[in-house]
């Protein structure tokens, strides 16, 4: 099935919040959740008690790239200094593992801080077009959810929006 956008816009936090838990209840089939976008020109606390948690898998690219940062420089440096081991050393072991674990201590932090950055690039959709959908008045004023949802869900989900009262409802058009 295709998917479409439909933006409402509305006067107060109170009315969209009243939209929006009447979504969550409703089971609308072909209308997931997380799918729900809620756009507000000022902070409002109470949203993340209305949207409830949304998955945020950055930190395990923080651990992978950590991980594959300190791994990765250890072993380059312990290559690095294996490959003189035809040298005259002195006494001294080949690989010497305390001045390499400053380096790979520094390397885990390199590791998990490039790849922090490319994976909340990656979970934030961006690059990205801008939506379908766009109101200059969500900069201004009021209160706007987007929503992706498949052709049979449409209707559900503007009944919704229409019996709370929204001030405009913008749909895509249908593909």
């Amino acid at each position: 099935m295709s998917q479409r956008h439909i933006l409402a816009l509305f006067n107060d936090f109170e009315e969209a919040e009243g939209a929006i838990r009447a979504l969550r209840a409703a089971k609308i089939d072909g209308f997931n959740f997380d799918d729900l976008t809620l756009k507000s020109p000022i902070e409002h606390h109470e949203v993340e008690d209305i949207l409830g948690e949304r998955s945020a898998p950055v930190q395990r690219f923080t651990l992978v790239g950590a991980l594959m940062g300190g791994l990765l420089g250890f072993f380059l440096i312990s290559g690095a200094q294996a490959n003189f081991y035809a040298q005259m050393k002195g006494g001294k072991p080949i690989v010497p593992f305390p001045p390499n674990f400053v380096l790979t201590y520094e390397m885990f932090i390199l590791g998990g801080v490039f790849v922090s950055i490319l994976g909340f690039l990656i979970c934030a959709g961006l690059p990205a077009k801008r939506s379908p959908l766009y109101s200059a008045k969500v900069s201004e004023d009021q209160i706007g959810i987007l929503i992706k949802a498949e052709d049979k869900a449409i209707e559900k989900i503007k009944s919704v929006f229409v019996t709370f009262e929204a001030l405009e409802i913008q749909e895509e058009a249908g593909k």
